[in-house]
């Protein structure tokens, strides 16, 4: 028994890279660097401002750190080990190393989609019941939404690692992926029955469905309460709130569904391989630029930060 741990352990999956060329291989390591780098410098810079300024202190921005967290972390999973692998011009992953990946990712992406229906409730209320918005989106429900997001993407996370990996792996270990998912794990492995896994995989689609309804129900509403009113104001401040979160959920939900719902290739073709960089990378990346960068209020405390930073430095020196 001990033996076959130890063998299972020292496993490693061999990944599949975009290119063969060396040349190449520098040139994809240094531009998702530089596009990884600006991911997370960007939602670092959202986390610390919703921290720092008092004014930010509201349920909209308390969802928005959320999920700023959710994508720096999403993002640090998977590409750092991709971008080390076209730098050192290697293609394997321990086995440990492919758990972690299939956990975290699972888990943060439920997470983040279970904040972003928690994030058009807020919108419901916001717009629909602005009278009782204090009483209903009080701090208390806030934090429960929030733990329970992270619950249940932590449940997922788990089930999906223990049952994928409860698999034989005993002929080829090459992926036809740059990390390690689910889809094709198990087109590689040599397991005749995949019951177990399929059972979750239903969970997993049941769960993404409904809340992916139960965002489309809050937006009805919206959209029947906005029709409702007589100022252009009104259907301004209606927009500002929902368009860039609808932006962020249909970018997360159609990458998400491209990647894991197309069939898993033999041979990955570039457009596959491109499919699963949109999904790692795109949604982490332009989020803090849809959802929170281009706001006023987030903008005008960037400023203020900077001013207070600029005044301490050049005003201590005088």
């Amino acid at each position: 028994m001990t033996s076959t741990v130890n063998h299972t352990v020292g496993m490693k999956f061999h990944l599949t890279l975009f290119s063969e060329a060396q040349e190449l291989q520098l040139a994809h390591g240094f531009l998702f660097l530089l596009i990884y780098l600006l991911a997370l410098v960007g939602n670092l810079l959202i986390i610390l401002l919703v921290t720092l300024d008092q004014c930010l202190h509201t349920p909209m921005y308390f969802f928005r750190k959320n999920l700023s967290l959710l994508d720096a972390c999403l993002v640090s999973v998977t590409v750092p080990n991709f971008i080390v692998s076209y730098l050192c011009h290697r293609s394997t992953i321990s086995f440990p190393g492919c758990v972690s990946q299939v956990l975290l990712v699972t888990q943060f992406a439920g997470t983040e989609l279970s904040v972003l229906m928690a994030m058009s409730y807020d919108g419901y209320v916001a717009i629909c019941h602005p009278l009782y918005y204090d009483v209903i989106m009080n701090k208390g429900l806030c934090v429960r939404m929030v733990a329970v997001s992270w619950f249940l993407g932590g449940i997922f996370g788990v089930l999906y690692s223990v049952e994928t990996f409860s698999l034989s792996f005993c002929g080829s270990r090459k992926l036809p992926q740059f990390f390690c998912d689910v889809p094709s794990l198990l087109k590689i492995s040599c397991s005749k029955s995949h019951v177990t896994i399929n059972v979750t995989v239903v969970m997993g689609v049941t769960f993404g469905l409904s809340c992916v309804v139960s965002i489309g129900f809050s937006y009805v509403y919206i959209f029947k309460t906005v029709t409702r009113m007589p100022s252009s104001q009104g259907w301004s401040r209606a927009f500002s709130t929902c368009t860039p979160h609808l932006i962020v959920v249909t970018t997360f939900i159609v990458t998400g569904a491209t990647a894991y719902f197309k069939p898993v290739p033999e041979s990955p073709h570039p457009v596959d391989f491109l499919v699963s960089v949109l999904y790692s990378m795109m949604p982490p990346s332009l989020n803090p630029v849809i959802y929170s960068l281009r706001n006023k209020d987030v903008k005008a405390s960037l400023w203020k930060i900077l001013w207070k930073l600029c005044h301490k430095y050049y005003g201590g020196k005088q």
